[in-house]
């Protein structure tokens, strides 16, 4: 576990996915000098390359560069998008074995912690910048050891989905459509864990229910205690032929018999909250519960 920033602390912003915005990075930038840290700015981090900020081998090597330099205290992806699958299997994981330092960002950046957790049993942060409650939540996260408990918002779709119970294991996941095409590369043995999932309406419930059957159907599911629901926007007033996203997840998550807690959150939409990934977790259905472990010491 890496130890806990500070003011005075270098960190990195790079960009192993997509590209940002100029303005989208510039105010990252300003987001964490407000906290008191020193800013530093991948040598690619503005490049573009199709829907890539640039070339796989120039990504990799801003990333690598971020995790062999001992001043840098931590590695925050400028945004998510498309890219970041492309490099993950060849990131110098001696590097971060050898200096641990945690990795902020979510939606395709999910390949990267899965990656870090599988190599290095890094811990990471599925986080954002942008919006003052995000920002404060990863703040949080970054600069400080202590728990961090999220509550099950009740009005959630995704409450209809859950399944009670009450387990405890180490978090993984993220974006589902990134953990479901990791089977086979990136993905981690997930016996023991407790999955987090989110995502964004993309195509339809079709598209959700092979991710899913795709991680069962693998046997990636095997050993796994239970499943955390973060947000599932765009999905709210969907259907197809009479079923809802809810459905899906009684249907598919239902038979795996373990808890299920829905309602949290985290992921995409406005100002998420952010959650810590690798950390050991307590989920608790009765309570509406998730309690997870510090990122930092």
């Amino acid at each position: 576990m890496a130890p806990m920033l500070r003011p005075g602390d270098r960190v990195r912003l790079v960009s192993p996915a997509s590209y940002p915005s100029p303005e989208l990075l510039a105010e990252s930038v300003t987001v964490l000098e407000s906290w008191g840290l020193v800013v530093e700015i991948g040598a690619h981090a503005l490049d573009q390359w199709g829907y890539m900020a640039g070339r796989d081998e120039d990504r990799l090597a801003d990333l690598d560069d971020a995790f062999r330099d001992p001043g840098v205290r931590a590695v925050i992806a400028s945004r998510g998008g498309a890219g970041a699958y492309r490099i993950a299997d060849d990131i110098d994981f001696a590097a971060v074995r050898a200096d641990p330092k945690p990795m902020v960002g979510f939606s395709d950046i999910t390949a990267l912690h899965l990656a870090l957790w599988r190599h290095c049993g890094l811990t990471g942060i599925h986080g954002y910048l942008t919006g003052s409650r995000s920002s404060a939540a990863t703040r949080r996260l970054l600069m400080s050891g202590e728990p961090t408990v999220l509550h099950r918002d009740p009005l959630a779709m995704t409450v209809a989905a859950e399944v009670p119970g009450t387990t405890t294991g180490d978090l993984v996941g993220g974006h589902l459509g990134t953990v479901a095409h990791a089977v086979g590369t990136v993905l981690p043995s997930l016996a023991g864990t407790i999955l987090f999932l989110e995502a964004e309406l993309a195509i339809g419930l079709g598209h959700v229910d092979r991710q899913l059957t795709q991680l069962i159907r693998s046997g990636a599911l095997q050993g796994l205690r239970g499943v955390v629901l973060g947000r599932f926007p765009g999905f709210e007033d969907y259907t197809d032929r009479g079923w809802t996203l809810v459905d899906v997840f009684r249907d598919r998550l239902g038979s795996l018999g373990v808890p299920v807690l829905g309602g949290i959150d985290v992921g995409h939409g406005p100002d998420p909250l952010s959650l810590p990934l690798g950390p050991a977790a307590v989920l608790d259905t009765a309570a509406g519960t998730l309690t997870v472990g510090p990122v930092v010491r």
